[in-house]
């Protein structure tokens, strides 16, 4: 027999970031919620596997310092971001070079003083036996010189300047076409924005819609890359932790949705005065038919340990060359320690698409070209291969979707804004929002920001 009824406000499908973003606010405002997840935790794609000691992250997503909604969402005061090192590394014609680095108070003369420090190699963990590096086809020099990177440090600062609205005012195109039509240096653009965009937005290819690319481009210059501590399924935790007891039921599958009620495959009907889905793109349209799917680009991620670190600064290694399958690489236990147990170094690297042929071993080979240095020695600790990882976001592309569908359905998740954590975040913010009003109840002010997350 079906178990009794259940009774809230609001019954929340799914129980990732978007879904635990929009019951926070709900729950902040004086409305009952209840969060049904089909898996057995909370978190989605957030999720991470502890395997002996180490914590690794399933997509490896990255935050940034200067996401709002990490200080405006109740329930993340406990969060603690562990930071890369200012800008990032790139590997362009064999070495790896400096970029992105803000530039110094000083003025022109500043910033070419600036640029000049971004172009030196960084220290190595140790001089480790160079692996053959291949043929370099490019005719320009990588990175180019001090003048370009004063340039690239005023462009970014300009970026970080812009408010957002003007951002998405822009003219729309693809990612890359934009790039080319900027008047930017193709050594900066090849060199540097390429790589970086296609880490942040996991696009190798750069259709994404070029206002998506200003906005990741804006958080990258106003803030610092980051992960939370512990792994990417610490933001979920803290969020399904805050909310009173019994809020959250994991193993619930849901099959189906109303204005009024959800039905269960186990465990019956909800009843509720509104419904809010909180799934991913496809689950979604599965509850809710003619809601548009998304394209999504597949993410791998490896996961290696050694004894040694190959690098010992806490910096995001981008691949400018792309004579591999590995588009960004970090030693994450340097940025996070307690990712990684004491005396093991966990390198995370990421595969932006499916897994390669012989996939270890041709993983192994780049990074050995990467950090220059052996990973004979490294163990595979797991590979985690998600085929929808991140929605596309081709032009046209409304980084505003509606998250109301009609008064007692609602729809959030990171599919409906924009592909990043911030995006989620955000869509729950304005599906609660929208809630609210449609409910008579209190509002969670968007203007004013709660104490921001610990960054260490």
């Amino acid at each position: 027999m079906l178990e009794p009824a259940y009774q809230a406000d609001v019954v929340i499908v799914g129980a990732g970031v978007s879904g635990l973003s929009a019951a926070q606010r709900l729950n902040s405002a004086g409305v009952s919620t209840v969060v049904l997840e089909a898996a057995p935790c909370v978190g989605g794609r957030a999720t991470t596997e502890k395997v002996d000691g180490f914590r690794l992250d399933h997509v490896g997503r990255f935050l940034s310092t200067s996401y709002p909604e990490l200080r405006m969402t109740p329930g993340l005061d406990g969060l603690v971001l562990r930071t890369f090192a200012p800008g990032v590394l790139v590997h362009a014609d064999g070495r790896m070079h400096r970029a992105g680095e803000p530039a110094s108070a000083g003025g022109a003369r500043g910033a070419l003083d600036a640029a000049r420090a971004l172009v030196s190699p960084p220290r190595r963990a140790r001089q480790a036996p160079q692996a053959a590096a291949p043929a370099v086809s490019r005719a320009f020099p990588p990175l180019g010189g001090a003048l370009d990177q004063a340039r690239l440090a005023a462009a970014l600062g300009r970026t970080a300047a812009v408010p957002v609205e003007r951002l998405l005012a822009r003219p729309e195109r693809p990612a890359g076409q934009a790039l080319a039509a900027r008047g930017m240096p193709a050594r900066t653009v090849e060199g540097f924005l390429r790589p970086l965009l296609a880490a942040l937005l996991c696009d190798p290819d750069l259709t994404t819609s070029s206002r998506v690319a200003d906005l990741a481009l804006r958080a990258f210059a106003s803030g610092r890359l980051c992960v939370p501590e512990g792994g990417a399924d610490a933001l979920p935790e803290l969020l399904a932790g805050a909310l009173p007891a019994g809020a959250v039921r994991t193993g619930v599958r849901v099959t189906s949705v109303s204005t009024t009620s959800v039905t269960t495959a186990e465990h019956g009907e909800f009843r509720c005065r509104s419904v809010l889905v909180a799934t991913g793109a496809s689950a979604a349209a599965e509850l809710l038919p003619g809601l548009r799917v998304p394209r999504f680009h597949p993410v791998t991620v490896f996961h290696h340990t050694s004894d040694e670190a190959p690098l010992r600064e806490a910096a995001l290694l981008l691949d400018a060359d792309r004579r591999g399958p590995v588009a960004h690489t970090a030693v994450v236990s340097r940025v996070d320690p307690t990712r990684a147990p004491a005396g093991r170094a966990l390198i995370s690297s990421t595969v932006l698409g499916p897994p390669p042929a012989d996939a270890d071993r041709t993983v192994r080979a780049h990074l050995a070209a990467l950090y220059g240095t052996s990973t004979h020695r490294w163990e595979l600790l797991a590979a985690h291969h998600t085929p929808q990882a991140v929605p596309a976001m081709p032009p046209p592309h409304d980084v505003r979707r509606p998250v109301r569908l009609l008064a007692g359905l609602y729809v959030c998740g990171d599919h409906r804004d924009t592909g990043t954590v911030q995006g989620a975040l955000h869509s729950g913010h304005r599906a609660a929002a929208a809630l609210l009003r449609d409910l008579g109840a209190g509002s969670v002010s968007a203007a004013t920001p709660l104490r921001a997350p610990t960054a260490a």
